[in-house]
């Protein structure tokens, strides 16, 4: 006999408006409107955001300052003020906790929110997610998006459908044809090399993934398989976990040619640190480890780590052990197609306070 169904749950995932830019533009009234890029703009710069008018030009996050200028000639770089971010960040968690303390931060600007039993008692998930949005309106001046459904990977791809400012639900009986229209790059879980497998095996949308059984899966994606399998169906059982501890924090990069050379290799690593350090303040992860990772020509990999008494917390730091990580392996053997770089054994800071379809509530 088969075991009863779990019961359905009321998820939220709340994401803010292209956050930092958005900090920015909010406090100072001349970037309103303009097309701003956070970030370095020198030719070692990376983006960290942009702002809604800079990526009508194609100017991406992680994209680098000199490319985002070619994009967008009159792109305004503005530099970071990681203590603002955190300031709202602060005053977003809050607003979250006056509703619920089932709270799952990802990042500085967006976070899950188990709302199926909640502090006012409010029995619409879909009311909650729209009182949550117009306090952070009233309070911080910002706007955020939401994605209203029983689980968490549903949630997390309908808080994107209708941004900026806006709001997507999906109730129970809608998830498998909202998953079967879906490109599968955009299933949370699917990074881009394992699209690009996919799409070589004929999977270009839910429903694809959803027409080949779990053997087949197996055969090509080997333990995640079970999990696109279920993701397929619009099935994700996984909790809201108040404290979702990391492991690492990477950032890596594949090249065209292989570099031999020692000012681009160093060029390559200080863009990559930059890169890494956005990442590791974004989600609050501090780690002790600095770890380099080299992929040659031959794709034989080595890594090379240094590990420090107390957290690395800055990011000069943390660009001058990767350096220096680097510097000890030049001359290189043969060519490298990849330099990658992470921080190991973190310590997470977290930020502020801590049936059926009627039935749900949406």
């Amino acid at each position: 006999m088969d075991a009863p169904p779990p019961p359905l749950r009321k998820i939220i995932h709340i994401d803010m408006d292209a956050f930092y830019a958005s900090v920015e533009q909010r406090d100072d009234p001349a970037l309103r409107g303009q097309p701003i890029a956070v970030g370095g703009g020198g030719p070692r710069g990376v983006v960290a955001t942009a702002s809604y008018e800079a990526r009508a030009f194609g100017v991406k996050s992680a994209m680098p300052g000199a490319r985002a200028r070619r994009l967008c000639p009159g792109l305004i770089f503005v530099p970071p003020r990681f203590d603002a971010y955190r300031a709202v960040s602060g005053q977003i968690r809050a607003i979250f906790a006056r509703f619920t303390d089932l709270i799952q931060p990802l990042s500085l600007d967006e976070a899950y929110l188990d709302v199926t039993v909640n502090k006012p008692g409010i029995a619409s998930a879909t009311q909650v997610a729209a009182e949550i949005r117009a306090l952070i309106r009233a309070e911080t001046g910002l706007t955020a998006s939401a994605g209203v459904s029983y689980n968490k990977l549903i949630a997390k791809l309908a808080s994107d459908q209708n941004k900026p400012d806006g709001m997507c639900i999906v109730r129970p009986s809608e998830g498998p044809a909202f998953i079967a229209a879906m490109p599968v790059r955009r299933i949370h879980g699917v990074g881009p090399v394992t699209a690009a497998r996919m799409h070589a095996l004929g999977i270009e949308t839910g429903a694809d993934l959803r027409a080949r059984d779990l053997p087949f899966l197996q055969a090509h994606f080997g333990s995640a398989a079970g999990y696109y399998y279920r993701a397929a169906r619009g099935q994700d059982d996984r909790p809201v976990r108040e404290r979702e501890q990391r492991k690492s924090v990477s950032v890596e990069d594949t090249f065209f040619d292989d570099l031999t050379d020692r000012e681009r290799l160093v060029a390559e690593i200080d863009r990559i640190a930059t890169s890494l350090w956005g990442r590791i303040d974004k989600a609050q992860a501090w780690g002790r480890t600095v770890t380099l990772k080299i992929k040659f020509a031959d794709f034989r990999i080595i890594t090379r780590s240094r590990s420090f008494a107390t957290p690395v917390r800055s990011p000069d730091q943390l660009a001058q052990a990767a350096r220096e990580l680097l510097l000890a392996q030049l001359p290189l053997r043969m060519g490298a197609r990849l330099l990658g770089l992470g921080v190991h054994n973190l310590e997470v800071t977290e930020i502020g306070d801590q049936g059926d379809q009627l039935a749900l509530g949406l």
